[in-house]
């Protein structure tokens, strides 16, 4: 398959069998990692990383990932670049395309990462923006498939705040996968409906099934993962309404009991870091032998350099 000169603006731009297939080359690339097999495949590439938002697993491994495959990743904060700023970001988009072969975007608006795509052109990847996380997908899909095995017709539950980029970025993997995917969450911090409307007509094609609740105890029923993030992103601290959603988000902590009313002991817990233990998941679950949270941060590097070889090689 030839994704080359592929950005990843959103999951919605893949198709079921592009997926499968960075998956499958992330299986690969994560073997040759742990033989120290460094076959090079980016040698000579340039790498430009652009960060609104900093980030400790992202940073890392797109570096990580780079360094290993021979590229050069080069770390460009808002700051140094003056990004949006003093130069447009249609200017430093068509700066840096002539420079580099590829750009990471880790930020905020969507329509700066879609500018990017536009006027650089050449393979852009979205790291995060506010409305959707692909790259942390990535990682979460080859971590269940380590976990449990083949995806399609597995249960995969989502609570808390399902009104982010993370639950955008699942929801629309899961139903391209054939999952079940619960949202669990109050009705006000539902994901955008216009992202459910666009998973609706993923469901009718994949056989997956897509269904809202705002009972954890029902939901979480024979659930193969639970999965939570944060209550409240970075950029939001200071939000007057964060107060009122932390009240509102309190049933739906992952704790020992819901993980006990899953009904089944292998259940998986899963969570993108960092996270807020005594919040959103208590430190008995994070620390519990259920808990997959380190191997899911850790492959967020291999399917990053999956996703990289796949469109620049």
């Amino acid at each position: 398959m030839n994704l080359t000169g592929r950005s990843l603006s959103t999951l919605l731009d893949y198709s079921v069998d592009e997926i499968n297939f960075i998956l499958e080359l992330s299986h690969k690339v994560k073997k040759e990692k742990k033989e120290k097999i460094f076959p090079k495949r980016l040698a000579n590439k340039n790498i430009a990383l652009i960060f609104e938002k900093s980030s400790t697993r992202t940073r890392s491994a797109f570096t990580v990932a780079a360094f290993d495959e021979g590229a050069h990743p080069e770390f460009l904060n808002k700051s140094d670049i003056h990004f949006g700023k003093k130069e447009s970001t249609k200017d430093t988009a068509r700066v840096l395309g002539r420079m580099y072969d590829g750009i990471m975007f880790r930020g905020f608006k969507q329509e700066t990462l879609n500018n990017l795509i536009q006027f650089s052109q050449i393979p852009v990847w979205n790291a995060l923006t506010d409305d959707h996380h692909p790259t942390q997908a990535f990682a979460d899909m080859l971590t269940l498939q380590e976990k449990i095995g083949e995806l399609k017709g597995k249960k995969l539950v989502y609570l808390g705040d399902a009104a982010n980029n993370v639950a955008h970025s699942l929801m629309i993997m899961a139903c391209k996968l054939g999952m079940s995917f619960v949202v669990c969450s109050p009705k006000s911090r539902r994901p955008y409906s216009e992202i459910i409307s666009q998973c609706e007509k993923i469901i009718k094609e994949t056989g997956a099934e897509l269904e809202f609740s705002d009972n954890p105890v029902r939901a979480v029923k024979s659930a193969d993962c639970l999965y939570t993030d944060v209550w409240i992103s970075m950029g939001e601290e200071n939000n007057p309404e964060c107060k009122e959603r932390i009240e509102i988000l309190k049933p739906y902590q992952i704790n020992n009991k819901l993980m006990c009313a899953t009904e089944n002991e292998s259940t998986l817990f899963l969570h993108c870091l960092p996270a807020v233990k005594g919040m959103e998941v208590t430190e008995e679950v994070f620390e519990s032998k259920n808990s997959g949270v380190f191997d899911q941060a850790e492959n967020r590097m291999h399917t990053i350099k999956a996703i990289m070889i796949a469109t620049l090689t």
